[in-house]
């Protein structure tokens, strides 16, 4: 099955009033899902949202929600959206155990078993004691599948007090062990017997519960418990992104710092840990401010672990010319979710930043109320990115993507990949003869005389359903996510690949 993607010649208008191209069912699904954090975004809120996903799951195929829910989550690391995705698909009532397949596939920690049921209750609207009786056959197959994926050290990690306990859901499932090492996992989650596992959360919440003879006792304890956190090397990767002004905080020894260090730029696990780029620069910030002598190490060892990161993205040749525009208005500065302090803004910068420090011939800029070219090094990106995040304001905070193209054209600069990163909801305006001669729509096509073989990217990053493009048009292309696997359909794209083909490509 090949996907027919981008076939609406319809337009609509944009939030910000502008003429914009509608996307057809898959691809806004796809751009919806994967910009979600169900949280409120600056046009649409957490509702609005989640309704528009579950209208788009009934007009789409099954197969291909389930697919999409898999990649959503293995390619794009993300969490909760992939178990809606789940969840509402049992409601189209599909057959061929799709479903239970994209259930399976989308859980990939131990507690999502139990978040799933959370949702499907919310979903739904169960009320009384007996939330999850009726429980959909699909989805308990799918659950029962999921239990035989964990170990006790994983099922216990994640065995916490909540509306749906792990023991619940095991009652509930009913899943059938594949050894009698596992039916003796299951008795133990059934009987509450699961060993405390050693975690850093289990280690410093049992410390927090002492009792000190003074703030000195109590520090030294804190200091001494994330030496030893850090040098017993259980802290994962995560952890220990989150916990850095935490460590540092805790007045730990330079070795433990160094071995801190060691640990971030450790190539195997920047490449196991499945971090999305964001996660980096909010640990990046979190450091910076703070008065400890050894910031800049870390620094240096966040910078070299980011680096790493991104060595697998293929970018683009000396022979290759590439401009890459950020997209600063007022609606990109809004935090992903309630408890973060990342805004799509960042995001952008930071996976353009990424981009950037993978090619060779290529300049960087901003827009809002004007288009400014802002060079940077490709070395550094965490320090780009906080360079271009500083210096916003400089552009102002509108929507005026078209001087971007505006600019290129009364420059008669060739670019053969222009980038940009955005909500997608841009001004247009100048309409005479009913012909908007400042849309970067019309400025698209007459740059195409100019540079024929151009081709214009917009990575989505808010999956509001539109574009200020027909991407049907030549050269013209769509891409939406926040991890860095976007350069991967980039790469598919630059191959003759469409933009879903890589879901396309997802077993079930």
């Amino acid at each position: 099955m090949k996907f027919n993607v981008f076939r609406n010649a319809k337009t609509t208008v944009n939030y910000e009033g502008a003429r914009a191209f509608p996307l057809n069912t898959q691809t806004e699904l796809y751009s919806a899902v994967v910009t979600a954090s169900l949280s409120d975004k600056f046009y649409e809120g957490n509702a609005e949202r989640v309704h528009r996903i579950r209208t788009l799951i009934a007009q789409n195929d099954p197969e291909f929600v389930a697919r999409l829910g898999i990649y959503a989550r293995s390619k794009m690391y993300m969490r909760s959206i992939p178990l809606l995705l789940a969840v509402e698909l049992a409601k189209t009532k599909c057959g061929k155990g799709i479903v239970s397949k994209a259930v399976t596939g989308v859980i990939q920690r131990a507690d999502e078993i139990t978040e799933l049921l959370a949702y499907y209750q919310i979903a739904n609207d169960r009320q009384g004691n007996k939330k999850l009786n009726r429980l959909s056959k699909q989805i308990q197959h799918g659950l029962a599948d999921a239990f035989n994926k964990f170990d006790e050290y994983q099922f216990a990690k994640y065995n916490r007090q909540a509306e749906v306990k792990l023991k619940d859901a095991l009652f509930l499932v009913h899943p059938k062990a594949v050894s009698e090492m596992q039916q003796r996992l299951f008795n133990k989650i059934a009987k509450d017997e699961l060993e405390t596992p050693y975690t850093w959360e289990t280690e410093l919440s049992r410390l927090g519960q002492e009792k000190f003879v003074s703030e000195k006792e109590r520090k030294d304890a804190f200091r001494t418990k994330w030496e030893e956190l850090v040098m017993s090397g259980k802290l994962g990767y995560m952890a220990l992104l989150r916990n850095l002004r935490n460590i540092i905080e805790a007045d730990v020894s330079v070795h433990v710092i160094e071995q801190v260090c060691n640990l971030l730029i450790a190539r195997n696990a920047v490449v196991n840990s499945k971090q999305l780029p964001f996660r980096f620069l909010a640990a990046y910030r979190e450091v910076r401010v703070l008065e400890y002598q050894a910031v800049p190490m870390i620094l240096d060892a966040l910078e070299n672990a980011v680096a790493q990161s991104a060595s697998n993205i293929r970018g683009f040749a000396k022979d290759t010319s590439v401009l890459i525009a950020f997209d600063v208005s007022g609606s990109m500065q809004k935090s992903i979710s309630a408890k973060s302090k990342i805004m799509n803004y960042d995001i952008g910068l930071m996976l353009g930043m990424l981009l950037q420090s993978r090619c060779q011939y290529v300049q960087t800029g901003m827009f809002g109320d004007t288009w400014k070219i802002i060079n940077m090094s490709r070395k550094n990106i965490l320090a780009n990115v906080q360079e271009f995040y500083n210096r916003e304001g400089e552009v102002g905070y509108a929507t005026n993507g078209y001087l971007v193209i505006e600019d290129l054209i009364k420059r008669k600069k060739v670019v053969d990949k222009i980038m940009m990163f955005t909500d997608c909801q841009l001004w247009s305006n100048s309409v005479i003869d009913n012909v908007l001669l400042r849309s970067i729509s019309y400025l698209w096509k007459q740059y195409k005389i100019i540079a024929p073989h151009a081709r214009l990217y917009l990575f989505d990053l808010a999956g509001y359903g539109n574009t200020p493009l027909d991407v049907r048009e030549d050269g013209v292309y769509l891409i939406a996510g926040w991890s860095d696997k976007i350069f991967d359909v980039l790469a598919a794209l630059e191959e003759g690949a469409n933009a879903l083909q890589e879901i396309e490509e997802i077993p079930l």
